[in-house]
């Protein structure tokens, strides 16, 4: 399935990949979750200078099956499940050196313009050291999901190193329910979400959120603080919005940490000054996930983080187009739409 120009996406016939390389894996997949970062370039072709070469496919959330295996592979065999990890590090540049493999001088992400065509196809080749066995108990679909939870997890690893931790989470989307999730999972005494669409704050209670509010029908920083008046320890932006930026540094308490997580539209932050100043706020961007995903396999597989209900909504693949619609369009509450290959 490739995008073929702004809001359109097209089935096409294309030859089965082939391994080349004897550290290769061939994987049939067997389901693919939409992301935002899709939808970015679903709507607007780009995110940032990585501008979509049209005909591509996209995609990087996804699992599938083991059909062929290049000559040194050990880790995997045909007929294994397997988890996909979309990043490509060359294992060799001065970031892979230091174990920052998610900032790799060489890096290729599936389904990032200009680095490699994405899981939205019926096969794909990947390297060994991207390719993940699940377990029996784990679904295919929870498999994929593991892919966003990894990134939530990296965000609580690098911001929340106590247990008693208070936490704001602006956007309450596949990435910010993952972000939540795994907060919880690491003790998290109290955490606030914020969204804009009624049903993900509904979602948002029933997984555990002690509050959750719609920025759009209340001041969601006048009432946070009526419950928590020293301010956050923790907020994370997960929705890539000025506003959310504005309302984190309002809820932070001095030295407080803003994560920000959110890919926005736009190519620049606004910051008020004053207030990062005399508050002392310490700024983090999370870019993607490094050395997290095996960790979020074990959660799901022991059971520690239910995340089988981020999976809203499901599509055959040839009805993909309506999927990425949906998402686009945050229509009939979606959380994440999962694409049946």
């Amino acid at each position: 399935m490739k995008l073929t120009g702004i809001r359109q996406m097209v089935m096409t016939e294309v030859p089965d990949p082939i391994i080349v390389n004897p550290s290769d894996v061939k994987v049939r997949m067997k389901v693919v979750g939409v992301c935002g970062s899709d939808i970015h370039y679903y709507l607007s072709g780009k995110i940032g200078d990585q501008v979509v070469s049209y005909p591509f496919a996209v995609g990087h959330e996804g699992a599938g099956e083991v059909v062929d295996v290049g000559s040194d592979v050990t880790l995997v065999k045909p007929g294994d499940r397997v988890a996909i990890e979309p990043a490509m590090p060359c294992h060799s540049c001065d970031q892979c050196m230091v174990g920052r493999l998610h900032t790799c001088r060489n890096l290729r992400f599936l389904g990032c313009p200009g680095q490699a065509e994405g899981c939205l196809s019926e096969y794909i080749i990947m390297p060994e050291s991207s390719c993940f066995t699940i377990p029996d108990n784990m679904s295919l679909d929870e498999a994929a999901l593991s892919e966003p939870l990894a990134i939530g997890l990296y965000a609580v690893n690098q911001s929340i190193p106590l247990e008693d931790t208070s936490i704001g989470i602006l956007g309450f989307g596949p990435i910010g329910m993952s972000v939540m999730l795994c907060a919880l999972n690491r003790d998290a005494s109290r955490v606030f979400v914020t969204d804009k669409i009624t049903e993900r704050i509904s979602m948002a209670v029933e997984a555990g959120a002690d509050w959750a509010g719609n920025p759009d029908k209340e001041d969601i920083v006048e009432a946070i603080l009526d419950m928590a008046p020293r301010g956050l320890d923790v907020v994370f932006e997960c929705c890539g919005e000025q506003e959310a930026v504005d309302q984190a540094i309002d809820l932070l308490k001095p030295g407080g940490t803003l994560m920000i997580v959110g890919i926005p539209q736009f190519d620049q932050w606004a910051f008020d000054v004053g207030k990062l100043r005399r508050k002392e706020i310490i700024i983090k961007n999370v870019r993607r996930q490094n050395h997290t995903l095996e960790e979020t396999l074990s959660l799901i597989s022991n059971g520690l983080i239910p995340v089988k209900s981020m999976a809203t909504h499901r599509f055959p693949f040839n009805k993909s187009k309506d999927a990425f619609d949906l998402v686009a369009g945050y229509k009939d509450g979606v959380m994440k739409a999962m694409i049946d290959m």
